[in-house]
Protein backbone atom coordinates (compact mmCIF):
# COMPACT_ATOMS: atom_id res chain seq x y z
CA UNK A 1 0.00 0.00 0.00
CA UNK A 2 1.43 3.55 -0.54
CA UNK A 3 1.29 6.63 1.65
CA UNK A 4 -2.62 7.84 1.73
CA UNK A 5 -1.67 11.04 3.94
CA UNK A 6 0.38 12.71 6.07
CA UNK A 7 -0.72 13.77 9.94
CA UNK A 8 1.06 16.93 11.14
CA UNK A 9 1.30 18.48 14.49
CA UNK A 10 1.24 21.89 13.43
CA UNK A 11 2.30 23.98 16.37
CA UNK A 12 5.02 20.97 16.73
CA UNK A 13 6.22 21.61 12.95
CA UNK A 14 6.03 25.67 13.57
CA UNK A 15 8.55 25.53 16.80
CA UNK A 16 10.71 23.43 14.66
CA UNK A 17 10.79 25.80 11.47
CA UNK A 18 11.89 29.17 12.44
CA UNK A 19 12.73 30.32 8.94
CA UNK A 20 8.84 30.45 7.84
CA UNK A 21 7.01 33.33 8.42
CA UNK A 22 9.57 34.83 10.07
CA UNK A 23 8.67 37.74 12.35
CA UNK A 24 5.58 35.63 13.43
CA UNK A 25 4.94 34.47 16.63
CA UNK A 26 4.73 31.22 16.47
CA UNK A 27 1.09 30.32 17.37
CA UNK A 28 0.08 33.56 15.65
CA UNK A 29 -2.29 33.18 12.62
CA UNK A 30 0.44 34.37 10.12
CA UNK A 31 2.04 31.61 11.23
CA UNK A 32 -0.56 28.91 10.70
CA UNK A 33 -1.18 30.97 7.55
CA UNK A 34 2.25 30.15 5.90
CA UNK A 35 2.21 26.95 7.53
CA UNK A 36 -1.02 25.36 5.43
CA UNK A 37 0.28 27.61 2.58
CA UNK A 38 3.68 25.53 2.31
CA UNK A 39 1.81 22.35 3.37
CA UNK A 40 -0.14 23.04 0.11
CA UNK A 41 2.43 23.42 -2.33
CA UNK A 42 3.82 20.20 -0.78
CA UNK A 43 0.79 17.84 -1.11
CA UNK A 44 0.34 19.19 -4.74
CA UNK A 45 4.12 18.41 -5.94
CA UNK A 46 3.70 15.08 -3.93
CA UNK A 47 0.02 13.88 -4.65
CA UNK A 48 -0.41 13.22 -0.99
CA UNK A 49 -3.19 14.95 1.24
CA UNK A 50 -2.25 15.92 4.40
CA UNK A 51 -4.37 17.39 7.31
CA UNK A 52 -2.99 19.44 10.15
CA UNK A 53 -4.03 19.46 13.55
CA UNK A 54 -3.53 22.27 15.97
CA UNK A 55 -4.50 22.91 19.45
CA UNK A 56 -7.55 24.54 19.70
CA UNK A 57 -6.50 26.53 23.16
CA UNK A 58 -4.95 29.11 22.22
CA UNK A 59 -6.49 32.56 20.73
CA UNK A 60 -7.03 32.65 17.18
CA UNK A 61 -9.34 34.99 15.13
CA UNK A 62 -9.88 32.26 12.28
CA UNK A 63 -8.80 29.37 10.63
CA UNK A 64 -6.29 29.00 8.20
CA UNK A 65 -7.88 27.88 5.19
CA UNK A 66 -5.81 26.01 2.33
CA UNK A 67 -6.01 27.39 -1.30
CA UNK A 68 -6.91 23.72 -2.80
CA UNK A 69 -9.41 22.54 0.07
CA UNK A 70 -8.58 18.77 -2.00
CA UNK A 71 -5.15 18.79 -0.34
CA UNK A 72 -4.82 20.32 2.69
CA UNK A 73 -7.38 20.10 6.04
CA UNK A 74 -6.67 22.09 8.76
CA UNK A 75 -8.66 21.04 12.16
CA UNK A 76 -8.61 22.32 15.38
CA UNK A 77 -8.98 20.47 18.84
CA UNK A 78 -11.80 21.34 20.81
CA UNK A 79 -11.84 22.20 24.64
CA UNK A 80 -10.87 19.37 26.66
CA UNK A 81 -8.62 17.42 23.56
CA UNK A 82 -5.14 18.27 22.18
CA UNK A 83 -4.51 18.32 18.52
CA UNK A 84 -2.02 14.87 19.79
CA UNK A 85 -5.08 13.15 20.84
CA UNK A 86 -6.70 14.28 16.98
CA UNK A 87 -3.69 13.00 15.11
CA UNK A 88 -3.97 9.71 17.32
CA UNK A 89 -7.31 9.14 16.50
CA UNK A 90 -6.84 9.72 12.84
CA UNK A 91 -3.73 7.60 12.93
CA UNK A 92 -5.65 4.42 14.31
CA UNK A 93 -8.71 5.37 11.89
CA UNK A 94 -6.67 5.64 8.58
CA UNK A 95 -4.57 2.33 9.51
CA UNK A 96 -6.90 0.39 7.30
CA UNK A 97 -6.38 1.80 4.16
CA UNK A 98 -2.89 2.69 3.85
CA UNK A 99 0.65 3.94 5.12
CA UNK A 100 0.18 7.38 6.78
CA UNK A 101 2.96 9.38 8.01
CA UNK A 102 2.95 11.40 11.41
CA UNK A 103 4.77 14.83 11.55
CA UNK A 104 5.40 15.63 14.97
CA UNK A 105 8.44 16.19 17.50
CA UNK A 106 6.62 14.88 20.34
CA UNK A 107 7.91 11.56 21.20
CA UNK A 108 5.10 10.05 23.17
CA UNK A 109 2.60 11.04 20.05
CA UNK A 110 5.06 9.54 18.06
CA UNK A 111 5.15 6.30 19.93
CA UNK A 112 1.35 6.12 20.12
CA UNK A 113 1.17 6.91 16.08
CA UNK A 114 3.86 4.30 15.46
CA UNK A 115 1.95 1.50 17.37
CA UNK A 116 -1.20 2.28 15.22
CA UNK A 117 1.12 1.68 12.08
CA UNK A 118 2.28 4.70 10.72
CA UNK A 119 5.44 6.14 10.05
CA UNK A 120 6.65 8.82 12.12
CA UNK A 121 9.02 11.44 11.26
CA UNK A 122 10.38 14.68 12.75
CA UNK A 123 9.89 18.11 12.19
CA UNK A 124 13.59 18.71 10.50
CA UNK A 125 13.21 15.62 8.53
CA UNK A 126 9.86 16.19 7.13
CA UNK A 127 11.12 20.15 6.48
CA UNK A 128 14.18 18.19 4.13
CA UNK A 129 11.50 16.02 2.49
CA UNK A 130 9.29 18.88 1.22
CA UNK A 131 12.62 21.35 0.64
CA UNK A 132 13.26 18.40 -2.02
CA UNK A 133 10.23 17.66 -3.35
CA UNK A 134 9.44 21.36 -3.96
CA UNK A 135 12.98 21.03 -5.55
CA UNK A 136 12.29 18.34 -8.21
CA UNK A 137 9.04 19.72 -8.76
CA UNK A 138 10.19 23.54 -9.81
CA UNK A 139 13.20 21.41 -12.04
CA UNK A 140 10.60 18.89 -13.53
CA UNK A 141 8.39 22.34 -14.52
CA UNK A 142 11.49 24.12 -15.78
CA UNK A 143 12.58 21.19 -18.10
CA UNK A 144 8.76 20.87 -19.60
CA UNK A 145 8.33 24.80 -20.50
CA UNK A 146 11.21 24.90 -21.95
CA UNK A 147 10.44 21.70 -24.08
CA UNK A 148 7.54 23.44 -25.06
CA UNK A 149 9.42 26.74 -25.82
CA UNK A 150 11.70 24.80 -28.21
CA UNK A 151 8.62 23.36 -29.90
CA UNK A 152 6.54 26.53 -30.10
CA UNK A 153 9.57 27.88 -31.79
CA UNK A 154 10.02 24.87 -34.24
CA UNK A 155 6.07 25.60 -35.43
CA UNK A 156 6.73 28.96 -36.36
Amino acid sequence: MGLIRILVDGYSLLHHWPELAEGAKRHSEAARDALVEILTRYSDASGTPVTVFFDGNSPRRGKPTATNPGTVEVLFSHQGQTADDLIERAAHLYQSYGEVLVVTDDRAEGRVADGFGAHVVGSAIFINMMGEALENLAEKLKRHNETEKRRFIRRT
